[in-house]
C-alpha cells in the first residue's frame, strides 16, 4: 500500500532522514507500520536542523514532494498564494495519484488544498485527521470552517472517513470520533505525588505563544506566592513569549521558583508531569490537547479552559477543574485542594483511569481498522 499524507507540518530532511515535530510524528509512525511506501506532501526548511522535539520518520521507503508555505491572512498574502498555486497545488495531486490511501491533516493551508484536490479522486481510500476544535458553535477562522465544510460533506468527500476530536450532535455519517495516545501499555506505572501543605508543584506543557497563555500560568504562581503559599511552576516548551515569560519572572521576583525548559523530549515531559500536582492550561484554542491527557496519565489535575472536547476529557469537572483566564479563580481552586487533599486524590485517580484508555496500543488497534 503506498501511504500519501498531506500536511502543513515543516519538516527537516537531516542525514538521510526527514523529521518533523515530534508529537505529529510519533502519531504518523503508527500509521506507517501498515505501509509499503510513504509519499509526504509537506513544506520542506532545509536551512534547520532537527530540534530535541523533532523526530524522524520510521520507515524506509519515503519519498517527499515539497509544496510552498503560504497563509491568506492579507490581501498581499493572497496575491502571492495565487500566483504561487500551480507549485502548491502541483504536488499534491502528484502525491494523491501515486496513493491506494490518501492521509489528510486538517486544519492547515495544505490540509486546505488537500480537501479540494481529494475530490478528483472519489475512488480511492481517504482518511482525514482534524487535529483542532470541531465544534460548530465556536469561533474559528473562516478557512477552517471550509476545510469542515468541505469534511462534512459526503458527496465531495467520498470515500472517506474523517476523524474528529470528541462526539457532537451534529455530526456526518463518515465523522468519527477519535483520539491521540501518547502512552504504551508498558507506562502504567504507579505514580505518587508529595502532599499539597509541603508544597504546590505546577507545570506548564506548550509552546510559548499567546494562544496557549503561559503568562497567566506565571500569574497564577504569583496569586499563590501572594497568599504566602508555597509553589513553584515549570515550563515545557519555547516560543515568542519566552523573552516576555523572563522579564515577568524578574518583575515579579519569582527567579527561584520557576524554571524555563525550553523544548524537551518526551521523557522529561514524563518527569515533570510526575512530579507536578496540577497542570496549568488556559489555552484559547485546542483539538484534544495532548498535555492535558498526558498530565492525567501521571496524575497531574489538568485546570484547564473548557474548549473544543476538553469537558468531555474532564468528565465536565469530575476528572479535572473548567476554569476561565481569572487569575483568582485559578488559585482559589488550588487553595481549595490544599485544605481537601482527599478530593484532590480522588479526581486525579479518576482523571488517570480515564486518561489510560487510551494507549498507543489501543490507537494502533483503530489505525489498522482504518486502514
Amino acid at each position: 500500500m503506498t501511504f500519501t499524507i498531506i500536511t502543513h507540518v515543516s519538516h527537516k530532511h537531516y542525514l538521510g532522514s526527514y523529521y518533523a515535530y515530534g508529537p505529529y510524528v510519533r502519531e504518523m509512525n503508527l500509521w506507517l507500520k501498515y505501509a509499503d511506501e510513504v509519499i509526504i506532501v509537506a513544506p520542506l526548511d532545509n536551512n534547520r536542523s532537527p530540534g530535541p522535539i523533532d523526530l524522524s520518520y520510521d520507515h524506509d521507503r519515503i519519498s517527499f514532494l515539497t509544496t510552498r508555505q503560504f497563509d491568506i491572512l492579507s490581501l498581499k498574502a493572497i496575491l502571492k498564494t495565487i500566483f504561487s498555486l500551480p507549485k502548491i497545488v502541483i504536488p499534491v495531486f502528484k502525491g494523491m495519484r501515486r496513493a491506494d490511501h490518501i492521509h489528510l491533516r486538517c486544519p492547515g493551508n495544505v490540509g486546505l488544498i488537500g480537501c479540494f484536490v481529494q475530490i478528483l479522486f472519489p475512488h480511492k481510500k481517504k482518511t482525514a485527521k482534524y487535529a483542532s476544535n470541531w465544534d460548530w458553535n465556536s469561533k474559528q477562522p473562516w478557512s477552517y470552517r471550509l476545510q469542515q465544510r468541505i469534511l462534512r460533506n459526503t458527496f465531495l468527500t467520498r470515500n472517506m472517513t474523517a476523524l474528529v476530536y470528541g462526539n457532537w450532535p451534529d455530526q456526518t455519517k463518515n465523522i468519527k470520533p477519535f483520539f491521540t495516545a501518547s502512552y504504551s501499555e508498558k507506562d502504567r506505572t504507579a505514580v505518587s505525588k508529595s502532599p499539597l501543605k509541603q508544597g504546590i508543584k505546577l507545570a506548564f506543557i506548550g509552546t510559548l505563544t499567546e494562544n496557549k497563555s503561559p503568562l497567566r500560568s506565571l500569574e497564577v504562581l504569583k496569586e499563590l506566592s501572594t497568599k504566602k503559599i508555597n509553589a513553584t511552576l515549570t515550563f515545557c516548551g519555547d516560543g515568542p513569549q519566552r523573552e516576555l515569560l523572563i522579564s515577568k519572572i524578574a518583575e515579579y521576583g519569582l527567579e527561584g521558583q520557576t524554571s524555563l525548559l525550553g523544548n524537551v523530549d518526551g521523557e522529561t515531559v514524563k518527569r515533570v508531569l510526575q512530579d507536578a500536582h496540577f497542570l496549568i492550561f488556559i489555552s484559547r484554542s485546542e483539538g484534544w490537547p495532548k498535555a492535558v491527557a498526558e498530565s492525567m496519565w501521571w496524575k497531574c489535575l489538568p485546570i484547564t479552559t473548557a474548549l473544543s472536547c476538553v469537558p468531555q476529557m474532564l468528565g465536565n469537572g469530575d476528572r479535572g477543574n473548567l476554569v476561565n483566564e481569572n487569575v483568582k479563580q485559578i488559585s482559589a481552586v488550588i487553595t481549595g485542594y490544599i485544605s481537601n487533599q482527599t478530593l484532590y486524590h480522588e479526581k486525579c485517580e479518576k482523571a488517570m483511569a480515564w486518561s489510560r484508555e487510551f494507549t498507543l496500543e489501543r490507537f494502533e488497534d483503530v489505525v489498522k481498522k482504518l486502514l
